[in-house]
C-alpha cells in the first residue's frame, strides 16, 4: 500500500543522514521498522518473570532500602 507522508525538515535531515549512514535501509525500510515497534504490542512477560525472582526482600522500600548494605 502506497501513503504520503510529509516531514518538517529537520526530521527529513535526520532521515536522510540516517539513510545515508546505512545504505543497506531504505526509506521505506525505515518506515516499516518505525511503524512496527511504535504499534506492536508490549510483551511483559519477561518483566513479570524478573518481578517474580525476588520473593523476599529484607528492607521495604519505605524504609530507603538502598542506603542499607549488605
Amino acid at each position: 500500500m502506497k501513503r504520503t507522508i510529509y516531514l518538517s525538515e529537520s526530521l527529513d535531515q535526520k532521515v536522510e543522514e540516517y539513510l545515508k549512514k546505512t545504505p543497506d535501509k531504505s526509506f521505506s525500510n525505515l518506515i516499516q521498522e518505525a511503524l512496527e515497534m511504535k504499534l506492536a504490542e508490549k510483551d511483559i512477560s519477561l518483566l513479570l518473570e524478573l518481578a517474580g525472582i525476588i520473593k523476599e526482600a529484607p528492607r521495604e522500600a519505605s524504609e530507603n532500602a538502598e542506603d542499607y548494605q549488605y
